[in-house]
């Protein structure tokens, strides 16, 4: 099995040591555009955009580096709760539009009660979910070509519709990551790729079987993949003392204040991450080559894998044997380390290539569109290129030319 292998955007920031100012560096668009095109020639399959108070807007970021690259995918982020989806089903089909189907949707539900305050969202947990139940049900069948009408708990739609289809077909796919009984119900309805944070093979396998078996009850199969640091040298040695300067200026009272902050997440998988280490520089490895030094005082994905290529790999496989198809790796600072997982780590697997969508020959209507809802009418030797309104065919039916 080709394994898809992502890397990923530090659009909240990046350097040489985590906890500390030392070694850091400015990220501006320049930066992520070297990163995004030297991930783009050196074969990654995407790119993960963070989201959240602490990141750029992923949505922005994308748009902006379309344009400088040619394969590479973006993964950006949904927020249920935050925007209207109808709204993000448009966004969406114009990001894949734009980028020639290089659009992937990450459904974010939030983790951080007092950052969801700050952006209007005062739900629970148990609630959250159910808004992000709602919002995926209407903007998959809105970006499916569907005329929606719901009534939630959370969300009411009425006649939401898309005029402009995307280039994927049905729609882009869609990502999601959970840990709660919640999150895999949710998963195993809704999405096409499930994700799990870094945790030991034998954490991520018992998740797996979970959502297998909820999809199965839905008479679905889902995919998987999984969010991990990579630090990887030329030599075991080389690459735990990377592991042990990445953090050499992050002292006790760093590790307190970030574990403190990060206390206050009501993310289950946030609590499994930081049970890895349970705030403390001892015994991070808590699986062979599975370093949990990174979560100390970095939210989110906190766990690295380390060593030189062979050993790498020979972990990636452990988790491939498990049904995980896709690995989203990052590496600080994350130019240099891209370079150096594909040139040290890339040759030990078999890395799927990118390849560029078909056009699908979708292109605008020919007009402009007509009181905000009505297709102009089609011109002799021009066939009709989406769908009138109430129309139930399917976007890819009318796609095709006439005369052909």
């Amino acid at each position: 099995m080709s394994l898809n292998i992502f890397w990923f955007l530090p659009t909240h920031g990046d350097g040489h040591y985590l906890g500390t100012a030392e070694g850091a560096r400015a990220v501006d668009h320049g930066y992520l555009q070297q990163i995004a095109q030297a991930a783009d020639r050196l074969g990654f399959g995407g790119v993960l955009i963070p989201t959240g108070r602490s990141c750029e807007d992923s949505w922005l970021v994308a748009a902006s580096l379309i344009p400088v690259t040619t394969n590479l995918k973006f993964l950006v982020a949904l927020r249920p709760g935050i925007i209207s989806p109808t709204v993000a089903a448009r966004q969406a089909a114009t990001l894949d539009r734009l980028s020639n189907g290089r659009a992937l949707f990450n459904l974010v539900t939030g983790g951080d009660p007092d950052e969801l305050a700050g952006d209007g969202l005062f739900l629970n947990h148990e609630e959250r979910y159910e808004a992000s139940v709602e919002f995926t049900r209407i903007w998959r069948r809105v970006l499916e070509g569907e005329t929606v009408d719901y009534d939630g708990k959370h969300i009411s739609v009425k006649g939401a519709k898309l005029l402009y289809p995307p280039l994927q077909q049905p729609r882009p796919p869609l990502y999601f990551g959970g840990s709660s009984g919640a999150a895999q119900d949710l998963a195993a309805e809704q999405v096409e790729m499930v994700l799990t944070w870094g945790e030991p093979p034998a954490a991520v396998a018992e998740k797996i079987a979970q959502v297998r078996e909820k999809a199965a009850a839905h008479g679905r199969t889902v995919r998987f993949g999984i969010r991990l640091h990579v630090i990887v040298r030329e030599t075991n040695e080389e690459a735990w003392a990377a592991a042990d300067r990445l953090i050499a200026h992050v002292d006790d009272e760093t590790i307190k204040k970030a574990q403190a902050s990060l206390a206050r997440f009501d993310s289950v998988g946030q609590q499994r991450m930081a049970a890895l280490h349970g705030g403390s520089k001892d015994n991070l490895e808590v699986s062979p080559n599975l370093w949990a030094g990174v979560g100390l005082v970095r939210g989110g994905a906190g766990t690295a894998l380390v060593g030189d290529g062979p050993t790498v790999a020979a972990r990636v496989k452990e988790y491939a044997d498990l049904g995980i198809d896709t690995f989203i790796f990052s590496g600080y600072p994350h130019l240099e380390e891209s370079y150096r997982v594909a040139e040290l780590l890339f040759p030990h697997l078999d890395v799927a290539r990118p390849q560029r969508p078909e056009g699908a020959n979708y292109v605008s209507p020919f007009g402009e569109m007509i009181a905000n809802d009505v297709l102009p009418k089609a011109v002799s030797g021009r066939s009709e290129l989406a769908r009138e309104p109430g129309d139930p065919k399917s976007f890819a039916s009318k796609l095709a030319p006439t005369g052909a």
